[in-house]
């Protein structure tokens, strides 16, 4: 399913589509119902006082037109309703002015969030965006690359389900549309990236619980029975070489900083089971079954953090009298809950945005070299990790 976001956005039938008849008057909806058909261009050009040429470069946006012009056949277009056959234009300019999101959970508030971040700069821009959810499956990722080059947008945000296929995106490349890739890199893809530095942000917030005395820490990553068999290694050596997700550099993170402090990673302690809150919940039930639970977790983001709480409450459990929490991101109800939330704060929004902007720039020619941008995360301490000390 193909969900569009945009000031132009409409059902996706043929309504959407100018009628360029050259006298406004009325036809029949797909409903039967009456619908007033939309002004032609010759119309617009009419009311402006000006030639169709220049009214179609004014409301096409390309070529030479005086800005006495341009604010004349956009004031006449819209006393008179009109709206741009963005076929027509494409037809013109190259560009169809859409740009493709492609993310694995739309449930998932970093993905969201950071969506909102894409479209408010593609609408700045007058662009819109059209989205598709992978939830997580390279097959599902797959079509909708398909998909959305079949609707010719004009570039793609993509955060990748498994960055050991690349070649799907290359081709993508290949063909002439740009690619952003969001959160996630695709190791020897010639793309922009923006992310944050999972590893480090990873290291500092579990040298926070070692710090504060605690030796027993778990990390929830999300994941699959697939991720799960790679983190499984003693040690949890080579876990930085996991593709695809944030998850092999935020293990990293975390082992770097146990191994740092003399404490050897138990790989019990490391739960990829599913990415939903009720897998983290059942993850943190067999976490407290263990005859060596965990005093604190580490949880990879907010919808894990929400299971944790979840199965902390059906255990009588409390935090962090009994088990201190910290997660990724500072998601809208982590304030709001007792006792607050400590968190590694993303410039989500931020995230989004930019990767919107660099896209945009490659759209519209931008030749400068591939950039990947990192965006510097805050920690902030609440109250939800206590001292052991």
């Amino acid at each position: 399913m193909i969900t569009s976001f945009g000031p132009h956005a409409g059902t996706g039938t043929g309504d959407d589509v100018l009628n360029t008849s050259t006298a406004p008057g009325v036809r029949m909806s797909g409903s039967g119902g009456v619908r007033r058909s939309m002004p032609s261009i010759e119309v617009v050009a009419r009311e402006a006082g000006v030639s169709t040429a220049t009214a179609g470069r004014a409301l096409g946006g390309y070529g030479s037109v005086s800005a006495k012009s341009r604010e004349a056949v956009l004031a006449a277009a819209e006393r008179l309703g009109y709206r741009a056959n963005s076929l027509a234009r494409s037809m013109i300019t190259g560009l169809t002015h859409t740009l493709g999101v492609l993310v694995p959970d739309i449930e998932n508030p970093f993905f969201s969030r950071a969506l909102r971040g894409i479209a408010d700069v593609a609408h700045e821009r007058g662009w819109e965006v059209l989205l598709i959810n992978t939830d997580e499956d390279l097959t599902l990722e797959r079509k909708g690359l398909g998909v959305l080059a079949e609707r010719r947008v004009d570039g793609l945000v993509v955060a990748p389900t498994d960055a050991a296929d690349r070649d799907a995106l290359q081709a993508v490349i290949d063909a002439g549309i740009p690619v952003v890739l969001l959160d996630r890199r695709v190791p020897g893809l010639d793309a922009d990236t923006v992310g944050i530095d999972n590893r480090a942000a990873a290291r500092d917030a579990t040298e926070r619980l070692l710090k504060l005395g605690h030796r027993s820490i778990a990390l929830l990553t999300g994941g699959d029975e697939h991720l799960a068999a790679k983190l499984a290694r003693p040690g949890l050596r080579g876990v930085e070489r996991i593709a695809g997700t944030t998850v092999g550099a935020r293990t990293a993170g975390y082992r770097d900083a146990l191994l740092e402090a003399g404490v050897d990673p138990r790989p019990e302690l490391v739960s990829a089971e599913g990415f939903r809150r009720e897998d983290a919940a059942e993850a943190t039930a067999r976490l407290f079954a263990l005859p060596d639970p965990p005093t604190a977790i580490l949880a990879l983001d907010s919808l894990l953090a929400l299971g944790v709480l979840l199965a902390l409450r059906r255990l009588g459990l409390r935090c962090p009298a009994d088990v201190s929490l910290v997660s990724f991101d500072d998601a809208d109800w982590a304030e709001a809950i007792s006792p607050p939330l400590s968190v590694v704060a993303q410039p989500i929004y931020e995230l989004g945005a930019e990767a919107g902007r660099l896209l945009l720039d490659r759209v519209q020619g931008s030749e400068r070299r591939v950039t990947h941008r990192r965006l510097p995360t805050r920690f902030i301490e609440r109250e939800s990790a206590r001292s052991l000390l």
